[in-house]
């Protein structure tokens, strides 16, 4: 992460001493050190910077609380210690969420200030050591004390997508430049990339990427910094959001062949993370007339939609994960944080549902994706096509597996991958306004035209499960046709 310039320091500090004395995310001291007065004032100030609609908040040292004289301070942050352990890495253990702190230490008029730098709380209330604080006034209490503010603040978090979180604060024009990939950003959507900086800056701040600040600089966005950074490494907060391809040896997790992250934001990456799966993925061998080929053994469009639907269906309130493809030698495993907003078995036909609809919306212009719940249908119908096993798709308490299987002759398959395939087709016939047929069964399996008591036999079996039932219940055997269960 960029560090403020002390030029920046100093200005931030006569900004901050201007503020009235009674500020919820504004604290001020001299020389108090006390480590766990630090902790409780970091769970204090977070949680009441998200009441007040701040972005962040601040804890400065070297400043009378009462007056805001700048006297300086002999805290040095860098040299402070818990029992053996260093100050900022203890903080950082007992907060919950962990919350990216920082501490920037500066001379100003030849005077010793530190000012640390504390995000505001963002899916959930900051605790230090367990207890979650809040500030009223210029008192710091206990925020279970006082139900109706905590309340509000849940509902703050309700209503604050993480798109408009800041990832970070603070940038000029030539850091937001550095750091976002604008013109591939511009590319993308398909238009010209201004020849003026302040053009291309403006148009960043019409869809929320950046937003300008009180001291004439830009907040970056989380929404700016996952789909245009150049580095997520470069916003702390953001880095394990990074997509991970890993390919394994036979079909557990034991041994690992290679390991890619592919650190560019979800737009700017997306060919990126596209090309580094292929370059993974088991490939098998054809013979055509004259030659040999080899052709992915997963159908492109399958793996594109998927890791689309990964990365914009995912809950990034869940710290410490994020989407991830596994490779295996039969089987193919996407992961992503948080349970799926529609039940798994509902993907095909129920309308779409996104936590992030601004990371969707964006994702959509660019040609990622369609924000029309299609990229399930597609992921169904590309499998049919190559007559390879059915997609499973998994919810979990905190995420979603997407699995896709490498091609198995019929006779391979077990009863509930037949069943489950047979359901999955009738789901995309059903969304087709096309019931399914025995014949529409045989075409999906291979199955030859002479073997029609076969594919009979998988439907019957469906239907045995309850998860199809014929279309019209009075019809006869010949001319059968089937919807999924909840049609």
């Amino acid at each position: 992460m960029p560090a403020l310039s002390p030029e920046y320091l100093s200005s931030l500090l006569v900004e901050l001493c201007k503020q009235p004395a009674e500020t919820g995310w504004l604290e001020f001291k001299e020389n108090n050190t006390s480590p766990d007065d630090i902790g409780e004032h970091i769970s204090a100030l977070a949680n009441t910077a998200a009441l007040n609609g701040k972005a962040e908040a601040w804890l400065v040292w070297g400043v009378r609380d009462k007056t805001h004289e700048i006297v300086g301070t002999t805290f040095r942050p860098a040299l402070a210690k818990k029992g053996n352990e260093n100050l900022e890495n203890w903080l950082a253990r007992l907060l919950e969420p962990r919350v990216h702190i920082q501490f920037h230490e500066f001379a100003h008029e030849g005077k010793n200030i530190v000012i640390l730098q504390i995000p505001r709380a963002s899916h959930q209330p900051v605790s230090f050591s367990g207890v979650e604080y809040i500030r009223i006034g210029s008192y710091r209490k206990k925020l279970k004390d006082h139900a109706a503010i905590e309340k509000k603040l849940w509902r703050i978090f309700d209503t604050t997508p993480f798109e408009e979180q800041i990832a970070l604060p603070h940038a000029d024009a030539a850091t937001v430049l550095a750091l976002l990939d604008s013109p591939r950003y511009f590319e993308l959507l398909r238009q010209p990339l201004p020849a003026d900086a302040s053009k291309i800056i403006l148009s960043l701040i019409d869809d929320r990427l950046i937003v300008p600040d009180a001291t004439g600089h830009y907040d970056i966005t989380n929404l700016g910094a996952i789909l245009l950074a150049r580095n997520l490494g470069d916003f702390r907060a953001l880095s394990r959001k990074a997509l991970r391809i890993i390919a394994y040896e036979g079909n557990s997790r034991l041994k690992t062949i290679r390991e890619q992250v592919v650190t560019k934001g979800y737009a700017t990456g997306f060919a990126a993370m596209i090309d580094a799966t292929r370059a993974m993925l088991p490939h098998t061998e054809t013979i055509g007339v004259a030659f040999r080929s080899e052709v992915p053994a997963y159908p492109d469009e399958a793996i594109r939609e998927l890791i689309a639907n990964a990365l914009i269906h995912q809950d990034f309130s869940i710290t410490g994960a994020g989407p991830m493809m596994e490779i295996f030698a039969t089987r193919v495993e996407i992961t992503n944080p948080g349970p799926p907003l529609v039940s798994p078995d509902r993907f095909l036909d129920k309308a779409p549902r996104s936590r992030n609809e601004a990371l969707a919306s964006i994702m959509r212009r660019a040609g990622i994706s369609e924000e029309r719940g299609s990229g399930v249908d597609k992921i169904v119908a590309a499998v049919e096509s190559r007559q390879l096993p059915a997609p499973i798709f998994e919810a979990h308490e905190e995420f979603t597996r997407a699995l896709l299987f490498a091609r198995k002759e019929l006779k391979e398959m077990t009863r509930a991958e037949r069943v489950h395939a047979c359901y999955l087709h009738a789901c995309l016939r059903y969304i087709e306004h096309d019931p399914m047929t025995n014949s529409s069964l045989r075409t999906r399996f291979g199955i030859a035209g002479h073997n029609v008591p076969v594919a009979s036999r998988i439907a019957r079996e469906a239907v045995e499960d309850r998860l199809i039932k014929p279309h019209d219940p009075d019809q006869g055997r010949k001319y059968a046709k089937y919807i999924p269960h909840w049609a």
